[in-house]
């Protein structure tokens, strides 16, 4: 019989070192404080296990129940807080000098649309050509046509940066 990560953390019957115990039944309702002796007792009359979920309490509280449907809740749980941990990843918009309104506009939604999701956004004005050599200020209005079209709340990461292929920003959800 191979040993499980979940016979590491939790005692269960035997294994369990207090005095007394803090008994909750399979409803989470509380039976009270009975000594080690009696809350074995108990469970080995109800056929279930006495899982220790509480080991640092004073007393430890330890519930009555089958210990695989408790392997299968508690795998259960961690699967489902997995599932809803998701990642943000920087994902990028590019717009460049003549692009109309109703494109940047489109674009914004975008942007709102992964602000929402918890992304960052890395948006881009791509210069291409004589256009790298323009005024800064009118290169970072360009820009700002964007931002004032996101709907979300976001702040500012990453200010204005010049590289080879233009002028960048970077905002996150706030």
């Amino acid at each position: 019989m191979g040993l499980s990560i979940y016979t590491l953390r939790e005692r269960i019957n035997n294994q369990i070192r207090a005095k007394e115990v803090r008994v909750l039944d399979s409803e989470n309702k509380n039976l009270g404080v009975l000594s080690i002796r009696d809350a074995l007792e108990l469970a080995q009359s109800k056929g279930l296990d006495l899982i220790e979920i509480s080991p640092n309490g004073n007393p430890p509280i330890a519930k009555l129940m089958d210990f695989g449907k408790y392997q299968y809740e508690t795998a259960k749980k961690l699967k489902k807080a997995k599932a809803g941990a998701n990642r943000t990843e920087t994902k990028s918009i590019q717009i460049k000098i003549g692009t109309g309104d109703h494109d940047l506009e489109l674009k914004a939604k975008t942007a709102s649309r992964w602000l929402k999701e918890g992304h960052r956004i890395k948006v881009e004005l791509f210069l291409a050509g004589r256009a790298k050599y323009m005024d800064e200020k009118f290169l970072r209005e360009r820009l700002d046509r964007v931002l004032h079209l996101i709907t979300e709340d976001y702040k500012i990461s990453d200010t204005y940066k010049r590289g080879p292929k233009g002028l960048t920003i970077t905002i996150e959800k706030k």
